[in-house]
């Protein structure tokens, strides 16, 4: 990968790896109901309140959660979340989302707008600061946008991680608290920036999923690390 292409890599970093399970700790509550990083952890979410009603199961529907707040553009960039109760499909659609940009027409702003409505509502689950440490900062963005820089992702295989289906085969009942889902995704992203510049890198990552069954699919978080 040359030069130029690394200018990406370079902020992948995103941050501590240890910052979704430090924000979790100190909202206090630990919910059984996910992943495995490096062995079989607990998925450590905090909560607005010290307690929230769980809904009744109701009939699938299509609700999302509100938009975004507008850009100073009026828009949020990329492709809107599909309404699917398949945490596999969702998780896909995701996935290519987090992986793609293009900083010659979309600003920072707009991107992290787009990215926003794929989360969900419930503010006791949402883990948005795994997701905006996907996004370059500020001043790389703009070095990207000087240079031109876009990327594209094609997108495999998902599937639930081991460590999270023989968790579920031992509490079945867990799910039922947040219904969270870990998937782990597969692909390959390319990059491309001015003077014909290119290159592509073969990547996965590890997603929290929210799946209700009277809700669509909405995105949790990022996991620090990938789950096999």
């Amino acid at each position: 990968m040359s030069r130029k292409h690394s200018l990406f890599a370079q902020e992948r970093t995103y941050g501590a790896p240890s910052s979704v399970l430090r924000r979790a700790l100190l909202g206090g509550i630990v919910l059984a109901v996910l992943l495995a990083v490096a062995g079989l952890l607990a998925y450590l979410t905090r909560a607005e309140s010290p307690a929230s009603a769980k809904p009744s199961p109701t009939p699938a529907s299509t609700q999302r959660p509100a938009s975004p707040t507008a850009t100073p553009s009026g828009r949020a960039a990329g492709a809107a979340p599909p309404k699917t109760s398949d945490p596999i499909v969702f998780a896909k659609a995701a996935t290519k989302v987090l992986w793609t940009y293009d900083t010659r027409s979309v600003s920072r702003a707009e991107h992290v707008a787009g990215l926003k409505r794929w989360m969900t509502g419930e503010k006791k689950y949402d883990d948005w600061e795994s997701v905006s440490d996907q996004v370059p900062g500020p001043v790389l963005w703009s070095r990207m946008h000087d240079n031109r820089q876009h990327a594209t992702a094609k997108v495999g295989e998902g599937h639930f991680p081991q460590a999270f289906k023989t968790a579920l085969a031992q509490d079945p009942g867990a799910i039922t608290e947040a219904y969270v889902y870990a998937v782990t995704v597969t692909g390959k992203q390319s990059i491309a920036w001015k003077g014909s510049g290119s290159g592509a890198e073969s990547r996965s990552t590890t997603l929290a999923v929210q799946c209700r069954p009277d809700k669509a699919c909405a995105l949790v978080g990022v996991l620090p690390s990938v789950a096999p």
